[in-house]
């Protein structure tokens, strides 16, 4: 790790080499005569193979120039040479579709064995990424069936031991789950000391695939770091390396490396205009930062924590006593609203007994009213039975005009209203508020109660039954039904809420 740190801090002089290789062969294709385009082609195709692992719209502005000069030259092999160079431009970008298309144009009649090679290679290639960016349990297996057909294709056609031929051969055992054969092809490699820098990243970034499905995750690391650092001595920008380094260590706790391999992987992403790598940087991006803040957030709060706890020891001694002040202070009001409550409570209890007595006091009244009417009648009846076993026709007589029956009753109702009235002073207003002003009732000038009122006076008391009324009030049951009704009718709320609310007014 430390060797892959000061590749990356050396990372922009192999990249000035890059360009000055670059520059060279720019200058040579300014030289080369207009009318010679067979050179020309050559010299784009250099062009071409340092921009394609450098920078993608390079080396498709290349590719195309190799189309157009192969268009130009009238030759058909070096026309499907040039769609192979784009389409694998295309998809190295992330362009499936457009490279799809590019290649199902190619036809293979006349191709010599290596160029068949290649074509067989990239669509192998093509159904590898296709099936790893849909990575599903319904399109993938398919694909990666596909890609399997292509590399035993380009297998078939590759020189035996060559580099294309042993790392095809692995690619294809790690697909297929069979990661012993697919080490044996791929130790060959690593053991090849002729390898490019970029031979070497692609093997062991590839190799290091191997091991993390084994669980062999520090051998894992140890491949992706020396194909990081092979990635950046050869100015490859368009790498898996350096970006699948970054989330192994993210997983195991490493923060600080991870998100410094993740920026370098997005500004290679960048540099070259990778589209699927910029996707997969940027969906692991944010987790690493996300952490990053977290840890650093955390140990803010930790100091805020320790630091507060100091402040918090200092300050103890005067927090307690301004509490004790506050405390005492509340215990003060709370004394006083405590006093203020019994005094009211005393007074609310007063004022319920005094209630309460006139409650006794009127019922009292009532019944005793009852029993002078009573007692009347008990002497009424003595005297009638003396007169009538003395035969004073008479004399019974008279002592029945001195019953005035009328009087009487209005006596009787005239005590009743005083002490309802009493009981509920508050009746008639609440009862006139259930009629519009048209409607409600305005007593004539002395009078207590009317009859409506006397009848809801009656039920307010727990008399509900019609024939109760009636005879209280000496009327027929029709009658007073009449009058209910008649009274509900003109009410302003629903007849079937009436009697509830009358029974909803308050006494003393």
């Amino acid at each position: 790790m430390a060797a892959l740190n000061r590749a990356i801090e050396m990372s922009a002089e192999y990249d000035q080499a890059k360009v000055q290789a670059i520059q060279q062969l720019k200058q040579l294709a300014g030289r080369i005569p207009a009318a010679d385009l067979s050179a020309r082609f050559t010299v784009y195709q250099q062009l071409y193979e340092e921009y394609k692992i450098f920078n993608y719209d390079s080396a498709y502005n290349y590719a195309r120039k190799l189309q157009q000069t192969a268009t130009d030259l009238a030759d058909p092999l070096r026309s499907d040479l040039a769609r192979i160079k784009l389409s694998f431009i295309l998809l190295s970008s992330g362009m499936f579709k457009e490279a799809y298309d590019s290649l199902q144009n190619i036809r293979l009649a006349g191709f010599p064995d290596s160029l068949k090679a290649d074509y067989y290679s990239l669509m192998a290639r093509y159904y590898y990424d296709l099936g790893d960016y849909d990575n599903d349990q319904y399109h993938t297996p398919g694909y990666n069936r596909k890609a399997t057909e292509y590399t035993d294709s380009a297998l078939q056609l590759f020189p035996p031991q060559s580099f294309a031929y042993n790392y095809y051969n692995g690619l294809k055992n790690i697909r297929n789950g069979k990661r012993e054969e697919a080490s044996h092809y791929f130790q060959i490699l690593m053991n090849d000391t002729g390898l490019s820098h970029h031979e070497l990243a692609l093997t062991a970034s590839t190799l290091s695939d191997n091991y993390i499905q084994s669980g062999k995750i520090d051998t894992a690391i140890h491949l992706l770091i020396l194909a990081a650092i092979a990635d950046i001595k050869s100015s490859t920008k368009e790498t898996a390396a350096i970006f699948n380094l970054s989330a192994i260590l993210f997983k195991q706790g490493d923060l600080k490396s991870a998100s410094t391999y993740i920026e370098k992987a997005l500004n290679d992403a960048f540099s070259y205009g990778a589209r699927q790598r910029k996707i997969q940087v940027s969906a692991i991006l944010p987790l690493i930062e996300a952490e990053k803040v977290s840890r650093v957030e955390n140990e803010k709060r930790t100091v805020i924590t320790y630091a507060a706890i100091v402040t918090l020891l200092l300050m103890a001694l005067v927090a307690l006593i301004i509490v004790i002040f506050r405390q005492l202070r509340k215990l003060k009001i709370a004394q006083q609203i405590i006093t203020e409550a019994n005094s009211k409570q005393q007074e609310i209890n007063n004022k319920l007994s005094e209630a309460n007595k006139f409650k006794d006091e009127y019922i009292g009244y009532f019944f005793n009213g009852n029993s002078e009417f009573y007692a009347k009648m008990e002497k009424f009846k003595k005297n009638l039975e003396v007169k009538v076993n003395d035969r004073k026709l008479e004399e019974i007589r008279m002592l029945a005009n001195t019953i005035n029956i009328k009087k009487e009753k209005e006596e009787l109702l005239g005590n009743f209203d005083r002490i309802f009235l009493k009981l509920f002073p508050h009746f008639i207003e609440e009862f006139n508020t259930l009629f519009a002003r048209e409607d409600q009732i305005q007593l004539k000038e002395n009078e207590l109660l009317n009859t409506d009122l006397r009848i809801f006076a009656l039920i307010r008391m727990g008399i509900h039954d019609s024939e109760n009324i009636a005879r209280i009030l000496e009327y027929s049951v029709n009658t007073i039904n009449t009058y209910k009704t008649k009274i509900k009718n003109k009410s302003i709320i629903p007849n079937e809420e009436f009697e509830q609310r009358i029974m909803g007014i308050k006494s003393i």
